[in-house]
């Protein structure tokens, strides 16, 4: 994430949207969460956030760009910061106003991400001093996807999302992101999965890679276990996943349970504004993959 202190009682962060270049769902755990493989990669899309301490107790949420999010205690920013509260005996409030730019319920972690964000701020502006490690376990508690934004920005991530193993891959592409007006469940989505208790012994492995090229071949022999499904359930996606391939997309597939389809690109060109991709409300993001400072505020 990226933070700008703004004053003694003010913080600014930057909450980055994440795509996952595959995904594995390994097997159902006892606990009732789902075992997998993915690598996570965080993009060049951002929700910006305000955070401001106050006196009274209440945690305040104002959100711009999407009148439907909850702001109250189902809004998982709110919840974040009750977690901060309880945890550390915090009597002070905030208030907080986010910007809503990463699409909902898209497979691109926003939720997540601005999650992550709250923890952070709650750290800083409470002077807290937790760790990045001690950040990441108590954003455990509240989603499984929330313990990467305390990464660098590319991990290959297992077990129930918690298992962050650090690696460096090329940067030097593009990603078109497309997402029409459909929005997935996470929960739903690991629920219809008929996967049981047994576990798959052979989860994909990455190599080393110099170049983009040798990197997306080695993408293509993964896969997104919740692809297959929804490319059935809603033809939409399929059509948009044939459309950035036939626009020489390296590689096409679904981010995370969904809805998101991804493209991968050496290039972007002027076909990005192909009425195709102008229906209704569907958002295209063109993105650069990024790296995350890891510096301490």
């Amino acid at each position: 994430m990226f933070v700008k202190r703004l004053d003694e009682n003010s913080v600014f962060i930057g909450a980055p949207a994440k795509v996952n270049l595959f995904l594995e769902v390994l097997g159902r755990r006892e606990d009732g969460y789902h075992d997998i493989n993915s690598l996570f990669q965080a993009v060049a899309l951002f929700d910006r956030l305000k955070f401001t301490r106050t006196d009274k107790p209440e945690i305040a949420l104002r959100v711009e760009n999407n009148p439907n999010l909850p702001t109250g205690a189902d809004n998982i920013v709110v919840k974040a910061c009750q977690l901060m509260k309880k945890e550390f005996s915090i009597d002070s409030g905030l208030e907080i106003n986010l910007q809503k730019n990463i699409p909902v319920a898209a497979g691109l972690g926003g939720g997540s991400s601005d999650s992550a964000a709250a923890l952070l701020a709650c750290n800083i502006l409470f002077d807290l001093d937790l760790d990045l490690k001690q950040l990441a376990e108590l954003g455990l508690k509240l989603g499984s996807d929330i313990p990467f934004f305390f990464s660098r920005g590319q991990a290959i991530v297992t077990g129930r999302g918690g298992n962050i193993e650090e690696i460096d891959i090329p940067t030097d592409y593009w990603l078109v992101l497309v997402t029409p007006d459909i929005a997935i469940s996470t929960a739903e989505s690991y629920g219809a999965l008929k996967i049981g208790l047994t576990k798959n012994e052979n989860p994909f492995k990455l190599s080393s890679y110099k170049t983009v090229e040798e990197f997306v071949e080695s993408l293509k022999l993964s896969v997104n276990n919740f692809e297959e499904a929804y490319l059935l359930s809603y033809p939409d996606l399929g059509r948009i996943k044939e459309e950035l391939l036939k626009n020489k997309a390296l590689l096409s597939r679904m981010s995370g349970s969904g809805s998101t389809i991804f493209g991968i690109f050496k290039e972007v060109t002027e076909w990005i504004n192909n009425q195709f991709f102008n229906q209704g409300d569907w958002q295209v993001n063109v993105v650069r993959p990024i790296t995350l400072p890891l510096k301490k505020i």
